[in-house]
């Protein structure tokens, strides 16, 4: 699992207008490439009467999946800069679709280059660039006496937490970042004097800043 990587928070969308042409940038944030077809199929269905339903995804820890369609558009002026914009921003796992209702105008090779590109960019301010860290899930347990002071040190190294259990003894959730699990845990047993249960629990993604 990548240490962090960017995509975007919610699927959106967004539009522009470029000489007289309406352009829909769609975006959605995709696991596998299965969805990213569904998405695609889902905006040609919904927006069918449109001139071109164009698109490109990228998915996978290196970027192992990646196409994109012109849709009928002339080669190379459609699904290839919206893969760009993806790859430029350097955003994982995502799906875009920019539909294109034609106003009359010509645009062009460069213009219609320049208008796709300008739809992903609008889909992706639409969906929220945000950048996902990865952190473990870090469960510590300890007697009631050492609660108030492992709860201070967290706040002053500003270790993000999960909600905490009560019984006999107490259960911190920690989420240390993931490269950092393994001093945290000598940080921990080093803090209560070797009188704490360490258990590791999953891998999980949050939103940086957040």
């Amino acid at each position: 699992m990548l240490e962090r990587y960017r995509t975007v928070r919610e699927p959106g969308s967004k539009e522009i207008v470029i000489k007289k042409s309406r352009f829909i940038g769609h975006i959605i944030p995709v696991h596998t490439e299965s969805e990213a077809i569904a998405f695609i199929e889902q905006n040609k269905k919904e927006h069918w009467n449109a001139t071109h339903n164009c698109s490109a995804y990228m998915i996978g820890e290196r970027d192992e999946i990646q196409k994109q369609s012109d849709d009928g558009e002339p080669s190379g002026t459609a699904g290839k800069p919206i893969l760009e914009v993806i790859r430029n921003q350097g955003l994982k796992n995502v799906a875009i679709v920019v539909t294109r209702y034609f106003g009359g105008i010509m645009l062009g090779a460069g213009g219609l280059i320049r208008a796709y590109t300008d739809g992903a960019v609008a889909a992706i301010e639409a969906g929220g660039a945000i950048t996902l860290v990865l952190h473990r899930q870090i469960y510590v347990e300890v007697d009631y006496t050492w609660l108030g002071k492992i709860e201070n040190e967290l706040r002053t190294r500003g270790v993000r937490t999960g909600p905490s259990s009560f019984a006999d003894r107490v259960t911190l959730l920690c989420l240390p970042e993931d490269p950092e699990a393994e001093v945290f845990k000598a940080w921990m047993i080093d803090l209560t004097q070797g009188q704490s249960v360490i258990t590791e629990g999953e891998r999980v993604y949050f939103i940086e800043g957040e």
